[in-house]
């Protein structure tokens, strides 16, 4: 079996693609919501919110990285079940096994993060911040962390529906958490019908909710779908297979790693703009809401080249594999270069649509949000580039090596170029986004050359990873 037409490609790729990219920008849509909630409630109760919840994505990102390795796993999986003509059982069963050994790598590695959540008080406290900030994130967080194991199994069952081309499901029950989530926070935050609000706890429990909710309600639509439901994702979940629980950690671990070294870069630039004061830190926090908002376009696209490649990878069209891996390359281009001319032409306009024009120091913060922002519009395309990259890389279970080169962009350029510039070049905040641009645009290149040397030796892909 070969791979389809360029064209063709493109219009599989972005079907599988805009769901994928709506089911994150729901999820973003739900954060955003806990933050303006917070935000009505107290600035107390959003400060230590957002400090929760910066600690909770740490905390989150070991687990995560195998729940996402079951996408790749998968595809692979269905690709080969589609070299031998799909009537074997074999990869059927080959799917459930990854799946399960993704749930159970996930809920080994989840284990101590729910211990340090539990403690999350003590480890704001240790890392410095205020008393009375740091009790409220830790309340904030032993309500929140429940739903830490039902979102990682929505991960898990999204990453199948993906590999199977049916993101639907997972945009509809998303969608549908979005909907529901807003009202369920607001009456457990504030309190409605002679019923007491919780405060920062009730968003801690509406997440917790909202997460639990759409893992059943995904377990029930793939269990009422008669060509999903023969899989059994959940059959024998007690039983352990060895060998398939070494290749997710093979696989996972270095997916953890990289998300641990992106989230870390972010958190360690935030605390660095506290060094500059709060106009710093208000126009910091403007850029990050609106470039990651445009992230998850890209994201979503680079989960659909996971899938695509995977599945293409399996079935042994190695020319296949390669085309979908450039064609998504091309299509989060194309979207981040879109983003990066509005960006750049609407900085200011952008900046003041998240402030109240009474504050006296809006203006400073416009002023600074907007070059931070027209920062972030020329990196956008790198951006957009890489987390693609990374993507068609996972189809091939490539994860090691873009774990590294993540480490030496951010962490090895990025960071140290960032501080130099704005504590001894005097360029101050936004020096720190530029430094965050210098490792982006190395990450990208240094990744796009890297599935450029996989593409191009066609009859090596299918078994690349392990180069």
């Amino acid at each position: 079996m070969r791979g389809l037409g360029r064209w063709a490609e493109v219009r599989a790729t972005l079907a599988l693609a805009w769901p994928l990219a709506l089911t994150n920008l729901s999820q973003h849509a739900m954060a955003a919501t806990h933050a303006v909630i917070l935000g009505w409630y107290s600035t107390e109760a959003l400060a230590a919110g957002t400090l929760g919840a910066n600690l909770y994505w740490l905390m989150m990102a070991p687990g995560l990285g195998t729940a996402f390795a079951a996408a790749p796993v998968m595809a692979q999986a269905r690709g080969r079940g589609q070299r031998r003509g799909g009537a074997a059982r074999g990869w059927v069963r080959e799917m459930r096994r990854g799946a399960r050994s993704a749930l159970v790598a996930t809920l080994l590695l989840l284990a101590p993060s729910l211990a340090l959540l539990w403690q999350g008080e003590w480890l704001l406290r240790l890392l410095g911040q205020e008393p009375a900030l740091a009790a409220g994130a830790g309340t904030y967080l032993r309500a929140m962390m429940w739903g830490l194991i039902p979102f990682s199994g929505f991960i898990v069952l999204r990453g199948f529906l993906a590999a199977m081309d049916r993101p639907g499901p997972a945009l509809w029950v998303t969608g549908a958490a979005v909907a529901i989530n807003a009202p369920l926070a607001w009456l457990l935050v504030f309190g409605a019908f002679g019923l007491e609000g919780f405060g920062v706890v009730g968003a801690g429990l509406a997440s917790a909710l909202a997460d639990l909710l759409m893992l059943l309600a995904l377990l029930v639509l793939i269990a009422r779908d008669r060509r999903l439901r023969r899989f059994r994702l959940l059959g024998r979940f007690w039983r352990v297979d060895l060998p398939r629980l070494r290749e997710t950690f093979r696989i996972g671990l270095p997916i953890s790693g990289q998300m641990l070294l992106e989230i870390g870069v972010f958190s360690a630039t935030a605390i660095a703009m506290g060094l500059f004061g709060a106009v710093a830190v208000a126009a910091h926090a403007i850029a990050l809401q609106v470039s990651a908002l445009s992230f998850m376009v890209p994201m979503g696209i680079g989960q659909a080249a996971t899938a695509r490649v995977g599945v293409l990878a399996g079935r042994g069209d190695a020319t296949g594999a390669g085309q979908a891996g450039w064609v998504a390359i091309g299509l989060g281009a194309g979207f981040m270069l879109a983003m990066a001319l509005l960006l750049v032409l609407g900085a200011r306009p952008i900046a003041w649509a998240f402030l109240d024009v009474a504050d006296t120091e809006a203006a400073a913060v416009a002023a600074l949000a907007a070059w931070l922002l027209t920062i972030a519009g020329l990196f956008q395309l790198a951006d957009g580039v890489q987390v693609v990259a990374s993507g068609a890389l996972r189809g091939l279970k490539d994860t090691q090596v873009p774990m590294l080169l993540a480490a030496l962009g951010y962490w090895g350029i990025g960071m140290p170029v960032g501080v130099a510039l704005a504590v001894w070049g005097g360029v101050g905040p936004a020096g720190l986004w530029l430094g965050l641009a210098a490792g982006v645009l190395l990450v990208a290149g240094m990744l796009l050359l890297r599935w450029r040397r996989l593409a191009e030796v066609p009859q090596e892909l299918p078994s690349a990873a392990g180069a």
